[in-house]
């Protein structure tokens, strides 16, 4: 198949996985009533615990900065660099570079669809600059937290990709949940940023390493060691010499 094909392929497939952002983007853009009661009302209880927490709100904010898309961006760059220098991995590095840039951009044209403003919070506890919808911080560190283990998963063994899904879902979690206790970001952002994120590498993934090697890469065969020789007993009969 060529390349121009598994392309078209993982846009349409990503395209289908991320059909409940499109769902959820619907009724941000034209307000269903129960969404966003729910948002107004987490956003409200959430930044009443920040502030009146300190250390918690300090702590949001050092996050706030950490979980920025350029340093989880350099830092998957990084890693997919190591994984093609040292284990020959080109095509999964290429991929996790490339869909996470894809995921990020496609994050930012959709607030720019939708439009939607930041909540309004009174005594704020933080401000952001941009549109709300979808979570930008979410949706990128779904992404860079989605192409990570599956860059790495051949070279994990069982208990090491157990470990590395629960420190990506991790990750998602704590981005998601400082957005929201800064009140930046409404739930439903967060949750879209999530599903979006999430759509671009199932998507790509499925289709483009379809047929990638699944393991390490191949190591030459050693060669087999020659049996050693076992001093065996001689049983040749001797003939008598004659007397």
């Amino acid at each position: 198949m060529s390349t121009v094909r598994r392309l078209v392929r993982a846009v349409a497939l990503s395209a289908a996985a991320a059909v409940p952002v499109a769902v959820l983007a619907f009724g941000v853009r034209v307000g269903w009533h129960g969404l966003v009661e729910v948002d107004r009302s987490a956003i409200g209880a959430a930044t009443d615990l920040t502030r009146a927490q300190p250390a918690l709100r300090q702590a949001l904010l050092v996050g706030q900065e950490v979980l920025q898309a350029r340093w989880l961006n350099l830092g998957v760059l990084a890693v997919a660099a190591w994984a093609w220098w040292r284990h020959g991995l080109r095509r999964r590095a290429l991929w996790a570079v490339a869909t996470l840039l894809v995921a990020w951009g496609m994050a930012n044209l959709v607030k720019l669809l939708v439009e939607r403003a930041r909540p309004v919070v009174t005594d704020a506890v933080a401000d952001a600059p941009g549109y709300s919808f979808p979570s930008g911080h979410t949706a990128n560190a779904t992404a860079a937290a989605g192409v990570t283990v599956v860059l790495l998963w051949p070279l994990l063994g069982r208990w090491g990709r157990r470990v590395a899904v629960v420190l990506a879902a991790a990750l998602v979690v704590v981005t998601g949940a400082d957005r929201v206790l800064l009140g930046v970001h409404y739930p439903s952002d967060v949750i879209g940023g999530v599903l979006l994120g999430a759509a671009v590498v199932a998507g790509s993934a499925v289709e483009l390493l379809r047929d990638a090697p699944a393991d390490r890469p191949e190591r030459p065969a050693r060669p087999e060691r020659p049996d050693r020789p076992v001093d065996e007993p001689d049983h040749t009969v001797m003939e008598e010499r004659p007397r």
